[in-house]
């Protein structure tokens, strides 16, 4: 059975929620969190809204970005029980640079420690794929580390093709379409 999740948006709204799931991290990879430094998550009121902000800012193609930054849609993977428990992390890239395109892909994410192994990664790919179709993004790269065989299946069970492997990531396709050349 598939967990019942949904990705909504990032809110100042779940600041509890937010922080309660980093603590679940305890310093692990935040893949498709689009926190710059881990080390100091932006977990106090001031920063936090800014992290908020910045977030949705990115989402709009005209929010004007530095390189390397693309613009994304990042996503808060929450449990749809009732609950409204933060489980993890989801983001589109909208593009891809050089490291995206070799590295990052065009979707990352991360599901907290306590909640793996339930098939929460696999219903939130499911879920960013159809919104990454709905922002014009086809086919879609996503990547994992050659070690990380949980995320190997969720990306393999959503179609994922395995194209190669670049300096330690898996690099799989969903999508028939024509793929982007390295840019």
């Amino acid at each position: 059975m598939q967990p019942s999740i949904r990705l909504v948006p990032p809110s100042v709204s779940r600041h509890g929620a937010f922080v309660d799931c980093l603590a679940d991290f305890a310093g692990t990879a935040l893949d498709g969190a689009s926190i710059a430094d881990p080390a100091a998550p932006p977990v106090h009121d001031a920063d936090f809204v800014d992290f908020v902000t910045g977030r949705l800012a990115e989402e709009d193609p005209a929010t004007e970005l530095e390189e390397p930054w693309v613009h994304c849609t990042s996503r808060w993977i929450v449990s749809n029980d009732g609950s409204d428990e933060l489980l993890g992390f989801f983001a589109i890239r909208h593009r891809l640079n050089r490291f995206l395109h070799d590295q990052g892909g065009h979707i990352g994410y991360s599901v907290r420690p306590s909640a793996r192994r339930r098939g929460i990664a696999t219903a939130a790919l499911a879920l960013g794929l159809q919104e990454a179709r709905g922002l014009g993004i086809a086919p879609v790269l996503i990547t994992c580390d050659e070690s990380n065989t949980g995320s190997r299946r969720a990306i393999e069970k959503s179609g994922g093709r395995l194209e190669n492997t670049v300096e330690g990531k898996l690099r799989f396709w969903v999508g028939d379409e024509e793929r982007p050349t390295r840019p």
